[in-house]
């Protein structure tokens, strides 16, 4: 069963527009690198809707293997590890 990993983005004040354009681009490369990815969005909020989340990100992935795969993969580290920095995130997962 496929697996979708959702993530909510608010960007910490003084992040500039060109940084989050950087992490936006760095994950939808993610892609073409973690095996098991099947499809990667990643986009600007555009309602008041999100508790002041800007950003979402939602990859649909094979299956629970793949979500595991993709957590530790050390692509998705690299990627993550600077938005860790950059944003508060919340993370949920769901097979659908």
């Amino acid at each position: 069963m496929a697996v979708q990993h959702m993530v909510w983005m608010k960007f910490h004040d003084g992040v500039s527009d060109e940084q989050i354009a950087e992490h936006c681009e760095h994950l939808r490369g993610l892609k073409a690198i973690v095996p098991g990815i099947v499809d990667i969005a990643v986009g600007e909020n555009f309602t008041d809707r999100a508790e002041g989340c800007t950003h979402g990100l939602l990859v649909t992935l094979t299956d629970r293997a793949a979500l595991e795969t993709y957590a530790t993969h050390p692509a998705h580290v690299a990627v993550a590890d600077p938005l860790k920095r950059d944003a508060k995130l919340l993370a949920m997962d769901i097979e659908a």
